[in-house]
């Protein structure tokens, strides 16, 4: 019996993905039977368990410490999955620097400085830059490939202006749009998938009930969204059911952010 699962044969790169978001996203592309490389900055434990929870699903996986804003730790990293797996399929860009969503406790205008917009553009955009830039030389070669960021609805929508945060966002949408256009001749798909407060996770455990019951009064679908909620967007985007779509922004946020 053929398997029908969506990513048999396929090998996928998850940023980030020892917790989150990204744990549910590899998890996700596991059980469409993908082999996923698990990629995560300093928590092998969480990782291993990640690679575990992959292979139950009934995917392959296993996982590879890189620091992503670290251009030759990224190349190392592509070097060894091309070494290992022989290709790579499809890259989703989920990694970002600590950040606390805390409407309370943020950081207004005033106290900022310049280095912590520093900081947030080399964890959205600069770990970005590096991971493509690795990865383009293989997708070149097979002229194919397909690139998936990870942004966030505050870039049309800021209900909480947590400024350095969703300004390097902004700047990664403008940094996939221009991939996506310069890229697109050689078979190379560059989207973006924007969500909105996903709870729970490590970054968004600091939101008030009050401030999420506000949220979800606000949201048309009436909820928070889930880590699932990502993962199936991505997916999408992954596949060749979105094989003609390059250079967009899908908003997960549950009608939050119309376009």
């Amino acid at each position: 019996m053929n398997d029908t699962r969506k990513f048999v044969g396929k090998v996928v790169l998850v940023t980030g993905a020892s917790r989150g978001i990204g744990a549910e996203i590899a998890r996700s592309f596991a059980a469409e039977g993908a082999t996923v490389v698990v990629n995560y900055l300093s928590n092998s434990a969480a990782a291993e368990a990640v690679v575990a929870q992959c292979q139950a699903a009934g995917g392959d996986a296993w996982c590879l410490q890189a620091d992503v804003t670290s251009p030759e730790a990224v190349q190392a990293m592509v070097s060894a999955i091309e070494d290992e797996a022989g290709r790579l399929d499809i890259v989703v860009n989920n990694a970002v620097r600590q950040y606390r969503f805390d409407p309370r406790r943020r950081a207004t205008f005033d106290m900022l400085k310049w280095a912590d917009y520093q900081s947030q553009y080399d964890g959205s955009v600069g770990a970005v830059f590096n991971v493509c830039q690795a990865v383009l030389p293989h997708f070149r070669r097979r002229a194919q490939g397909c690139i998936i960021n990870i942004a966030t609805n505050l870039v049309e929508n800021p209900v909480v202006p947590y400024h350095d945060y969703t300004t390097a966002k902004a700047a990664l949408v403008g940094f996939s749009r221009n991939l996506a256009t310069e890229l697109g001749p050689l078979g190379i798909r560059v989207n973006c998938v924007a969500p909105g407060l996903v709870y729970p996770t490590d970054a968004s455990r600091d939101t008030q009930e009050s401030f999420r019951d506000a949220l979800i009064a606000a949201t048309p679908l009436r909820r928070i969204a889930r880590p699932q909620d990502i993962a199936g967007p991505v997916m999408f985007l992954a596949s060749d059911w979105s094989g003609f779509m390059t250079g967009q922004v899908l908003f997960v946020d549950g009608g939050l952010v119309m376009r």
